[in-house]
């Protein structure tokens, strides 16, 4: 790029010629010839693509090279024994304008890995000590029947809940056949899609409540049951919006084919999505090798899990008051203690099942869209969170609910109102039903999530700054919602699992 282009590069160059042996053909020379490398080099090292060592290797071969045999050899690199000529006086040892690495302006466009690897080697030094100190204060907490004991046999009326829940797709295949050939009319075929979705639901809430069952074994059946549900809707709603667009004058176009294939619905039931499509992304193969190892990591993040809960979570939570009915002072120290433990297992089961576990169930389904999560750590509102942290739920609510509460005349707000009150009514069942307590805490919990997207998009507005707004956020939401929320529900169960005895 000639000099002339870069404002800063025909500055600094004339600064120099302005300062230097103006009288020195060798001086003019030498000037001349580092202004012209300096056209092709300024502007990579101010983007951050050349390091500080780089330079300094540069300006000392550029200055031998400008002090050498006037000229004949200008082109070669000196050897490191060549220090007659390197850093000469004459030569200018400040020649552009730069910042500091740390700037403001600078920062983002400086490589931190050597930081974060600072930060790894400290986190891993730092919970080492916390081990240590925890297994000499508590010793080994660790139950002999932690994965497996006598009172995992009286689960089976959920294992065997859980392996009837495909019954109900299909039973909703039957109806949707049913409607494709008119032999039943629409507004059956939805009544029928209502019931079976509801049946879905109630019948594992059911089992759950009768059966004095594991907290673990219950909420994975809630789960799993809830998965069942979220498809339902989604393969009724798909259907009825396909078969509507084929009986319109667009049947004729490719994108609206109307088929009711039951190998379509197997994949979809099987496949890390709740939107149902005829047809999905797929990959060439499957990485055995690859699958192999993601595999072994959710182990290891699966155990990890279960220390840190029963090592530190538990003789925390056991060792504290109702949040609610001690002091203030006391509450906030609880609420702090458990918050890093509590974070840390947060973090590892969005790894383990978000990450882990859809990645390996989309490999070995060949599912190619594997967007399950986008950056939600760098959210700096609340609503930010809300649409990256779960990006399946977040896809089918879009799809499912919101726009068609949009499409319907419903305004924006109780739009978004809805959407929050359908996520509340699942938590509440995801961890009520298996606890068979229902305080509601995590409906409230849910529906508190309102009032902080208002006033998260505020204060993100009115400072500006994202780094601002995502620490309102990580303080908000996990330093001081979920630890609570652990508390509240810990001290209840405690309090019927006391009166039931």
């Amino acid at each position: 790029m000639p000099i002339s282009e870069s404002p800063e590069i025909s500055l600094s160059t004339e600064t120099v010629i302005g300062t230097s042996h103006s009288e020195s053909d060798l001086s003019r020379f030498q000037l001349r010839r580092r202004a012209s490398n300096d056209a092709g080099t300024r502007v990579p090292e101010r983007n951050g693509s050349v390091n500080g060592e780089a330079v300094d290797d540069r300006d000392r071969k550029e200055s031998a090279n400008f002090t050498s045999n006037r000229g004949e050899h200008v082109n070669e690199n000196p050897t490191n024994s060549d220090t007659r000529f390197t850093y000469r006086p004459s030569v200018p040892a400040h020649w552009r304008i730069r910042e500091s690495p740390l700037s403001s302006d600078a920062i983002f466009k400086q490589s931190h890995a050597g930081l974060f690897n600072l930060c790894v080697v400290v986190l891993v030094a730092v919970n080492s000590r916390l081990i240590i100190e925890n297994l000499m204060k508590y010793g080994w907490l660790i139950r002999s029947g932690f994965w497996f004991s006598s009172r995992s046999l009286r689960d089976w009326p959920l294992f065997m809940c859980c392996l009837t829940l495909p019954i109900f797709p299909l039973a909703a295949f039957v109806v949707e056949k049913l409607l494709q050939k008119n032999h039943i009319s629409e507004r059956a075929g939805i009544w029928l899609h209502i019931l079976i979705s509801t049946i879905a639901v109630l019948y594992p809430v059911i089992v759950n409540l009768r059966c004095d069952s594991a907290f673990l074994s219950g909420i994975a059946l809630m789960q799993f049951a809830c998965i069942v549900w979220l498809k339902l809707v989604s393969y009724a709603h798909t259907n009825s919006d396909m078969r509507s667009i084929a009986k319109s004058a667009e049947k004729g176009s490719a994108a609206c084919m109307y088929d009711v294939n039951f190998k379509s619905l197997v994949y979809f039931m099987e496949a890390p999505t709740l939107c149902y499509q005829t047809s999905y992304p797929r990959t060439q193969s499957i990485r055995k090798n690859w699958v192999v190892r993601q595999f072994i990591k959710l182990i290891i993040f699966t155990g990890l899990m279960g220390f840190i809960i029963e090592q530190y979570i538990n003789p925390i939570v056991q060792n504290s008051q109702h949040p609610l009915k001690a002091n203030f002072l006391y509450a906030i120290e609880r609420i702090l203690k458990l918050s890093v433990p509590n974070l840390y297992v947060w973090l590892c089961m969005f790894y383990s099942f978000f990450h882990l576990w859809l990645n390996i169930l989309a490999e070995l389904l060949r599912f190619g869209d594997r967007e399950f999560y986008k950056d939600w750590w760098n959210a700096k509102t609340v609503e930010e969170y809300w649409r990256m942290w779960n990006m399946p739920v977040h896809k089918w609510m879009v799809r499912h609910l919101y726009m068609p509460c949009l499409r319907n005349g419903i305004p924006k707000g109780v739009a978004i109102l809805i959407a929050f009150l359908v996520s509340a009514v699942f938590h509440e069942l995801c961890i009520a039903v298996p606890c068979h307590l229902f305080k509601f805490w995590a409906f409230i919990g849910i529906m508190i999530q309102v009032p902080l997207v208002l006033i998260t998009s505020y204060l993100q507005n009115k400072f500006r700054s994202s780094m601002v707004g995502n620490m309102i956020f990580w303080f908000i939401f996990c330093i001081l919602g979920q630890p609570t929320c652990v508390l509240l529900y810990y001290h209840d169960l405690m309090n019927r699992k006391g009166r039931a005895d």
